[in-house]
């Protein structure tokens, strides 16, 4: 059998025999998500970009991780930072190759933060719903928060929210304040990895 190779993009499966000549088949890092709108926002920034998407595979919910680690290659893991003590427990415990983004504390505060309140609240106007926002930011429990912290809460307020902004906000944000953990898990640039196995 034919031994595999190993690269620095990821790990290479077992080179193909073509007319007595070698050739490396590299094997793409599958990325793996936590939700729906995780994957919609990489889909908005990879075409935004000039990227292939990668395979991006939803998890519904961070502690399905364990079994979508039973398979081979290489893995980029994106979380909210609230997971990471659950995700280094496991990485600890599996011998996939797992390169590990975060984000700080999750998809939707990373959005709000690189399209800037005056942005969000624009794309909700755009959405005809900035009516609907006021009504809840007059709300006694949001009253007296920053809207950064009302912006965040909106997002999760109705069913489908979520989802629906993830791809807006992915199409608003300007390309040059893209995520770290975004760009990194998409294989652009200088998107930093957590610590954790690599």
């Amino acid at each position: 059998m034919l031994p595999e190779v190993m690269g620095s993009r990821g790990r290479i499966g077992r080179p193909v025999t073509t007319r007595g000549t070698y050739r490396a088949v590299v094997v793409a890092p599958r990325v793996l998500v936590e939700g729906d709108s995780d994957r919609r926002a990489l889909e908005v920034l990879a075409r935004r970009l000039g990227v292939a998407c990668p395979e991006v595979v939803v998890m519904q919910g961070i502690t399905n991780l364990p079994a979508h680690l039973r398979d081979a290659g290489p893995v980029r893991l994106l979380h909210d930072a609230g997971e990471s003590d659950y995700v280094a427990r496991v990485l600890a415990r599996v011998l996939v190759d797992v390169t590990p983004f975060v984000c700080d504390a999750d998809l939707e505060d990373e959005l709000i933060r690189a399209v800037g309140v005056p942005g969000v609240l624009a794309v909700v106007e755009a959405q005809g719903e900035r009516g609907r926002y006021e009504r809840m930011a007059q709300q006694p429990a949001q009253r007296d928060r920053p809207d950064h912290a009302r912006l965040h809460r909106w997002l999760g307020a109705r069913s489908g929210h979520k989802l629906t902004y993830a791809g807006l906000l992915a199409d608003a944000v300007p390309l040059d304040d893209v995520p770290a953990a975004l760009l990194g898990v998409l294989g652009v640039g200088s998107g930093s990895p957590a610590s954790g196995r690599r």
